[in-house]
């Protein structure tokens, strides 16, 4: 067969394919071109999923009739001012969506510029163009798409339900509208307004109040405000607590330079700040912006421009897990409110039902749990009271009751966790405090506080390495195995010394000791997968952190026991003055507060 040249319509097809994958691909390029011509509304309608109709209309700059018909060109743009493809500050550059649609549908484009002059129309009806007419319109500009895909029918094949394509739909707006505040966007679908974001200001406030516009005020409520900057890239936005988690990724939005991209790179550092704080199959909540020179980052990497590259990654990176780290750490014992409402939406009227075991302060002494005794004597509790009297069969707390022979006991209500008043069923312990009350889960938030001390004893001395009487090889694929070595300084911090030993094999002359007897040929395979999937060896950090989990498990105070009142203060004093402990190891919340309102509500007060 002889090589011939392809039709222009055919060309423009196939560029189609690579830019106009579906719908949503086809509004993103739209609502991208409205927020590069400085619009600051846009509204979009859809019909049938965006196969009948796709309509953006914005109050932008606009076109005049000689660009209007080289809008629909391949290759022309306003947006490139010089052949540099690494100075881009715009959404779109390529010169592509708009002859791309237009080659798979019925496209008509209508616009004005501000100056006073008319308005203008072209049509293209899969690929062929019409002349450019007047038109009327307010300045700006209305891009409408008709049966989508009607030139290539193989492709609606390919299509998914009516539902998931406006599902995608209102995710592409949603992240737009996120990384654009001061823009108002709206999204219609079949007659129904579904989306509907006013302006806000561009500062951290005004972001959060878009931020919370489109993940919810839940999220609003427990973010965490994100602001630093290392070596020329910035990074701002919000994360949220790790006990509001999901359990898919979809709350998870990156932005870089105001472009939203799903990066690989991205999600496995926000993947290494979060994993000490939630389980496998949990995912945290967030909204990061990173902002840079743009040669320091190749959008030009797929047509589709979610996908980016970063000059210095591991400066990126860094960035994203010491932020969310220290922001983390800043929060203290804190947990998110969800919480307390999760919890008082289980609560019902019970007209009967049995009474908890409740241990009040006067329980009989017991030896102070592991860990608790320094702690409770650095707090000079008092001895325990004696219950009061009264109310026979049932025994109850009191903090304002004492013996005769001690000091009144200290008023510690106006803690964040307040006084320790019981303990129910054993693991449970009760506080006061000025506002409300405070309900602990014992084993849980003392296996955090165990935990973060094996922490702090690991990074004061170290990863001690345990050498192996006989070096274990392993056979990897080649690549896997150089991207392994080119690794080994980093996994040589972590107590894991590799060499490479001919092509496509790794020998092993060092192991974390803590590691113990471990399956060494999975652990380095398991680390290859990691390096070739995230450039980082997240693998065995996290098989260091499940070991320390494990052993803070069994070192810590156990459900089933039987605390003293010096012991649940100690307690409750350690978790304030522990980072993350308002969370356990995996990631459930160490402990529920609630209001005196809210209580007061339930029974009917308020």
């Amino acid at each position: 067969m002889k090589i011939r040249r392809l039709s222009d319509g055919l060309i423009n097809r196939i560029a189609a394919g690579e830019v106009i994958e579906r719908p949503a691909s086809a509004l993103k390029e739209l609502v991208e071109n409205a927020v590069d011509a400085g619009a600051r509304t846009v509204d979009v309608t859809l019909q049938g999923g965006g196969r009948t109709l796709i309509r953006a209309v914005d109050d932008g700059c606009g076109m005049s009739e000689e660009e209007l018909a080289l809008a629909v060109e391949r290759h022309a743009t306003s947006k490139l001012d010089s052949d540099d493809l690494l100075n881009i500050k715009t959404m779109g550059f390529r010169g592509e969506a708009l002859p791309s649609i237009g080659a798979v549908s019925r496209l008509m484009i209508t616009s004005r510029l501000h100056d006073g002059s008319d308005g203008a129309q072209i049509e293209v009806d899969a690929g062929a163009k019409s002349q450019v007419r007047p038109a009327a319109l307010s300045p700006g500009t209305q891009v409408e798409v008709r049966d989508l895909f009607y030139a290539v029918p193989a492709r609606l094949k390919f299509l998914k339900s009516e539902r998931a394509e406006n599902n995608e739909a209102t995710d592409v707006m949603r992240r737009i509208a996120m990384a654009n505040p001061s823009c108002a966007f709206s999204l219609t679908i079949e007659e129904r307004c579904v989306l509907n974001f006013p302006a806000s200001g561009l500062d951290l406030d005004g972001q959060l109040k878009r931020t919370g516009e489109v993940m919810g005020q839940e999220f609003a409520r427990n973010a965490l405000t994100i602001d630093t900057q290392r070596e020329g890239v910035q990074l701002t936005g919000f994360a949220g607590l790790p006990t509001l988690n999901r359990s898919q990724a979809n709350m998870q939005f990156l932005f870089v330079n105001g472009r939203p991209v799903k990066d690989k790179l991205l999600t496995g550092a926000v993947r290494g700040a979060y994993m000490d704080f939630l389980a496998r199959g949990r995912h945290p909540m967030l909204a990061l912006f990173i902002t840079l020179d743009p040669h320091q980052v190749d959008v030009n990497v797929h047509p589709a421009k979610a996908e980016v590259r970063f000059r210095e990654p591991g400066t990126v990176r860094g960035l994203i897990v010491s932020a969310l780290k220290a922001a983390l750490a800043d929060a203290g014992h804190r947990a998110s409110t969800t919480v307390g409402q999760a919890t008082l939406g289980s609560f019902r009227p019970e007209s009967s039902g049995g009474y908890g075991r409740a241990y009040a302060y006067g329980a009989a002494p017991r030896p102070l749990a592991p860990g608790l005794a320094e702690a409770a004597a650095a707090y000079q509790a008092p001895l325990p009271g004696e219950a009061q009297s009264g109310l026979e069969g049932m025994d109850l707390p009191s903090a304002d009751h004492r013996a005769d022979d001690g000091p009144p006991a200290p008023d510690l209500t106006g803690r964040p966790l307040g006084a320790a008043r019981a303990q129910v069923h054993e693991n449970y312990i009760i506080a006061q405090t000025d506002d409300g009350m405070v309900i602990v889960d014992q084993h849980a938030a003392h296996e955090r506080l165990v935990y973060e001390r094996f922490k702090a004893e690991l990074a004061k001395s170290g990863v001690a390495r345990q050498p192996l009487l006989v070096p274990e090889v392993v056979e990897l694929d080649p690549a896997a195995a150089d991207g392994l070595v080119q690794q080994a300084e980093s996994l040589a911090d972590l107590g894991l010394t590799i060499e490479a030993f001919g092509p496509g094999s790794i020998v092993v002359r060092e192991v974390p000791a803590i590691l113990g007897d471990t399956d060494i040929k999975g652990l380095i395979k398991d680390l290859a997968d990691d390096v070739g999937e995230l450039g980082e060896g997240l693998g065995l950090a996290e098989r260091i952190d499940h070991v320390l989990a494990t052993m803070a498990c069994y070192g810590s105070v156990r459900s089933g026991r039987r605390l003293r009142a010096e012991e649940m203060n100690a307690l409750l004093r350690e978790m304030e003055a522990t980072p993350h402990s308002g969370q356990c190891n995996h990631g459930r919340p160490t402990y529920v507060e609630l209001k005196l309102g809210d209580i007061e509500r339930l029974f009917g007060r308020r």
